[in-house]
C-alpha cells in the first residue's frame, strides 16, 4: 500500500512556485520527495531530500498524542520540538544557498 501510495506521489509532484520565480530552492523544497522516500521504506534518502521531515513527523506523533493523553509537560515538550525543527530547517536552507555565496 504504501509503495502505491510512494508512487502516486512521485508521478504528481507539486511544483515550487517560489523555485520558478526565482530559482533557488525554498524552506520546503524536498519535502514531497523525502516523504516519498520514507513511503518506500529510504530512511537515508528521506533524510538526505528533507532533515527536518522525520522531526517534524514525531512533533505531529506527539500533539496527537498530546491531545489525547494531556502529558503534564506536553506543551513544553512541542514547544522544544518545534524549535528544534525550525532550527533544523533554517540550517539546511543555509546549506542549500551556501553554493550561491561560496564558490
Amino acid at each position: 500500500m504504501f509503495k502505491r501510495l510512494a508512487d502516486l506521489l512521485a508521478d504528481n509532484y507539486m511544483s515550487c512556485s517560489f523555485k520558478e520565480h526565482t530559482g533557488l530552492e525554498c524552506t520546503g523544497c524536498g519535502m514531497q520527495r523525502s516523504i516519498a522516500a520514507l513511503l518506500n521504506g529510504d530512511i537515508a534518502g528521506s533524510v538526505h531530500y528533507y532533515p527536518a521531515m522525520l522531526p517534524i513527523l514525531a512533533m505531529f506523533g506527539y500533539l496527537l498524542l498530546h491531545l489525547f493523553f494531556k502529558f503534564q509537560h506536553g506543551a513544553k515538550a512541542l514547544l522544544v520540538m518545534f524549535i528544534t525543527n525550525a532550527f533544523i530547517i533554517t540550517i539546511n536552507y543555509f546549506l542549500k544557498l551556501s553554493p550561491l555565496f561560496f564558490h
